[in-house]
């Protein structure tokens, strides 16, 4: 009897084993079919998404470049008032005995100064073939009147610091502050950008700032003159009045 029992539950789990088994089978073959049309559909569906995945990734793309971009020029900016900050302290530290009224320096004659021009721009008699560069001081008295703009083999020509696009940094010799000297066009020279209340006086002596090999820091201009105009965001514009006659000079150093 125990015998047929046992016979009846082997029977009876050989029978479901069987059957869970070709569940499983139908179960994992209806899995491959589902799993075809799932790639088929996708792929349909991949044509009319192409475009929205193409702007995705252009998208992505232009917004880290745009991010390293703007990284970039933050970094430059950050840089280039770094370097000017630098040059402003060299020039504080430097001062005028950088300059040496010593220095041995060459006559030109002033060839043309033109009515319409009077005060922008003078024509002299060397050239390249003296060694004259673009950019190179011009003096008279010992004093910067102007820079060579032009040059060619015989003659060149200069602009005055009375002309209206000529600009350059300066400073203040017994304050050490820092300006730019520009002309009106009209014959005067202005000392602007000056923090007001840095007890800037009438007399006090100016001359060049940090610019370059060819015009160094203190070369002298001139000197604070009397008449100040303040400005309304904070900094002052001083008159300078020139060492220089620049009126009426027939020649000049260089």
């Amino acid at each position: 009897m125990n015998n047929r029992r046992t016979a009846a539950r082997e029977f009876v789990h050989g029978m479901t084993a069987l059957i869970l088994a070709m569940f499983l089978l139908g179960v994992s073959s209806g899995l491959g079919v589902i799993k075809n049309i799932v790639d088929i559909w996708g792929a349909l569906l991949s044509v009319p998404e192409y475009p929205a995945v193409v702007m995705r990734e252009f998208y992505q793309s232009w917004r880290s470049w745009s991010h390293d971009k703007s990284f970039l020029s933050s970094e430059v900016k950050r840089l280039r008032s770094e370097n000017a900050e630098l040059r402003l302290e060299l020039a504080k530290v430097s001062g005028s005995k950088i300059y040496s009224e010593d220095r041995s320096q060459k006559t030109a004659r002033v060839t043309l100064r033109a009515p319409m021009s009077w005060w922008s721009e003078i024509r002299i008699d060397r050239g390249s073939q003296d060694n004259i560069a673009q950019g190179q001081a011009v003096f008279s008295s010992g004093y910067l009147i102007g820079r060579v703009s032009t040059v060619s083999r015989m003659s060149s020509w200069a602009e005055l610091i009375t002309s209206s696009s000529f600009m350059i940094p300066a400073v203040i010799d017994q304050t050490r502050e820092l300006g730019v000297i520009a002309g009106d066009g009209n014959g005067s020279v202005l000392l602007k950008y000056i923090p007001a209340g840095r007890g800037v006086r009438s007399g006090m002596k100016v001359s060049t700032a940090m610019i370059g090999d060819q015009l160094p820091p203190g070369l002298p201009i001139g000197k604070i003159a009397g008449e100040f105009i303040a400005g309304t965001d904070g900094y002052m514009t001083y008159r300078i009045e020139p060492g220089a006659d620049i009126s009426s000079f027939y020649t000049v150093e260089y």
